[in-house]
């Protein structure tokens, strides 16, 4: 019922898994579709990137991979942090990956009785979980003492390398010396920056987020993947009235109106994720032409000063994403909040319905 929805185009998906399956190959793509496929939608991305060649998932929450087997997929899903140790039985019983890095939680895992398969986690520099380097070999020889644990992977993350490639060869290099005496069946190191700029990184597998949505993670990767954005937030114009030169729009009467025109309500506000940030600086597409907030972005709604455009009740606004000839970006509103694209698609709110196509 709601005119504001945000469309999702699964043929963009598809096809940037298959940028990252061509570029990366023999590496393995694992789709990351934690934090709701960034806002996406987990399921009918899971579902989309498998369908393209990824043959396997990772989620940051056991939920999010009980949720993903709940809709029936069967394809190895990884859990990129250990969870609290009450957890262990739900990850063996659905099936799921663990990422390991501390003996209790290795402990809690064979104590299931359960057989499953185990990556290992080492900490190379991003200083936020992971075994450190030397205490692999206490975790290891724990994990080869336990007959229902079987040695998957050995796994880091790259910090920076969207940004610092001297200290991400660093981590390359630690991590190579650190596992070498250990020699697993598998690694992985790369996020989506890592496995396209590095390709020292790419390894067996390689775990590709921000780039399935077709988002780059620094301007370097532009060159050498061609992305398609695969989210467009879309609502319609609610209301129109005409107002005077003077005319203060919205909460807080913060600035007035340069020149008497049309002022335009669309149906979506800070609740549904449009940041309250952008009242100043925010634009909007209508008619397929770029138009700016007329005042403060509310709860629920928003105003735009469209000037003496045709514009009416029912037209079509795009806030993020493509309507003719004109565009907004998550890296547009990532560079006027001074943030991440990838918060920006996050950000948008269960209120907002999600509507797939191809």
């Amino acid at each position: 019922m709601r005119p504001t929805y945000a469309e999702v185009d699964l043929a963009a998906i598809k096809h940037n898994v298959a940028e990252f399956v061509s570029l990366l190959a023999p590496s393995e793509v694992c789709v990351v579709v934690k934090a709701d496929g960034y806002g996406h939608g987990d399921v009918p991305i899971a579902e989309a990137s498998l369908d393209a060649g990824a043959p396997s998932l990772a989620v940051a929450l056991v939920e999010e991979g009980i949720r993903l087997r709940e809709a029936g997929i069967e394809a190895p899903i990884l859990v990129l942090s250990e969870p609290e140790i009450r957890s262990a039985p739900d990850m063996t019983a659905w099936g799921l990956t663990p990422t390991v890095y501390t003996v209790p939680f290795a402990e809690a895992l064979a104590a299931t009785g359960a057989p499953v398969e185990v990556h290992v986690k080492i900490d190379t520099g991003m200083h936020r979980v992971g075994v450190a380097p030397k205490a692999l070999g206490e975790l290891m020889t724990f994990i080869g003492s336990q007959p229902k644990l079987e040695m998957g992977a050995i796994w880091t993350h790259l910090s920076v390398a969207d940004a610092d490639p001297d200290f991400t060869r660093r981590q390359l290099e630690l991590f190579a010396e650190v596992v070498a005496p250990f020699d697993p069946p598998s690694t992985h190191m790369a996020n989506t920056a890592g496995a396209t700029l590095f390709p020292e990184a790419r390894a067996a597998m390689c775990r590709i987020g921000i780039g399935i949505y077709g988002l780059h993670p620094c301007g370097d990767t532009r060159a050498v993947l061609d992305l398609h954005p695969a989210m467009r937030i879309v609502s319609h114009v609610a209301h129109v009235q005409r107002l005077g030169a003077g005319a203060r729009p919205s909460y807080g009467r913060r600035r007035p109106m340069a020149a008497e025109g049309t002022v335009a309500t669309v149906p979506i506000g800070y609740a549904d994720g449009y940041p309250r940030l952008l009242s100043a600086v925010g634009r909007v597409l209508i008619g397929g032409k770029s138009h700016s907030l007329a005042g403060t972005v509310t709860m629920d709604q928003l105003v735009v000063d469209v000037g003496d455009a045709d514009v009416g009740v029912g037209d079509e606004v795009v806030l993020l994403g493509r309507q003719g000839d004109a565009e907004v970006t998550a890296d547009d509103w990532a560079r006027e909040l001074g943030t991440i694209s990838y918060e920006v698609v996050c950000d948008i709110g269960p209120r907002v319905p999600r509507r797939y196509h191809e």
